[in-house]
């Protein structure tokens, strides 16, 4: 029996398509977009993100927390 393989859709970077040359950190809204219900960041396999933004976006949700703008954890 042949399996049926499904393409998988390729997400695009949402911070490339606004263009963004600076991810901020004071920028909680857009922050909380790449962060589960737990506040855990979520990968890039999930974002969508391409590698130079996905580390910006890691340093400025580490530096959020760091200035308690955004939560380490939630319950």
């Amino acid at each position: 029996m042949a399996r049926i393989r499904r393409k998988k859709k390729v997400k695009q970077c949402k911070l490339c398509e606004m263009k963004l040359e600076y991810v901020d950190y004071k920028d909680t809204k857009l922050l909380k977009d790449f962060l589960n219900e737990k506040a855990k960041i979520l990968p890039k396999r999930l974002t969508g993100n391409c590698a130079k933004h996905q580390r910006m976006v890691k340093t400025a949700i580490k530096r959020a927390r760091q200035m308690a703008l955004l939560p380490y954890i939630r319950y």
